[in-house]
């Protein structure tokens, strides 16, 4: 039986396993090695829980891994030791490579900052939940975005009046009743 991973020959996008919060250590050293990756990155909005003030957080989008495109018969045993690399992704003695038009969408949504978009269109009418500040867990309904600001104004229904509120768009998530 051959105990050997499968390889390739032409270069191609695999899936790249990291060990625990190790992505961006992967990342730099498998660049080191001249190997072209894709670690796609968002960026939240998190308000502090003591000061309230924004503070803004980068997380990966597939924590643990990363892509990197390769040839396997060259690279997959450099690859499989490189510091932060935990194993390339594989289905029994076979890396799995990954389509090309794959990796194109998902790097279609990423964005001037370098970081993937990750847009909620809201629509007038939409149910929204307030995810931090003072207004925290409120349910609403999106009403319009604020021209040229990050702010959207919402309707909060109360006992006897409606409130409307102006918000960091951040600050809402979508909801299903």
């Amino acid at each position: 039986m051959n105990n050997r991973i499968q390889q390739s020959a032409v270069p191609r996008w695999y899936a790249i396993y990291t060990h625990p919060k190790q992505e961006n250590r992967a990342n730099s050293n498998l660049r080191a090695w001249g190997v072209e990756t894709f670690n796609p990155q968002l960026q939240e909005t998190r308000r502090n829980i003591y000061t309230g003030a924004p503070v803004n957080v980068i997380k990966n989008l597939f924590p643990r891994y990363l892509f990197a495109k390769f040839k396997t018969s060259e690279l997959m045993r450099k690859i499989s030791l490189t510091r932060g690399v935990n194993s390339v992704v594989n289905f029994g003695r076979e890396a799995i490579a990954i389509d090309d038009e794959i990796i194109a969408i998902i790097k279609s949504q990423v964005g001037e900052d370098h970081f993937i978009r990750l847009d909620y269109n809201f629509e007038p009418g939409d149910k929204v939940i307030i995810k931090d500040g003072p207004f925290r867990n409120l349910m609403g309904i999106f009403d319009k975005k604020i021209k040229n600001t990050d702010r959207v104004r919402i309707l909060l229904e109360a006992i006897t009046f409606d409130i409307q509120l102006i918000i960091e768009e951040e600050s809402i998530k979508g909801s299903r009743f």
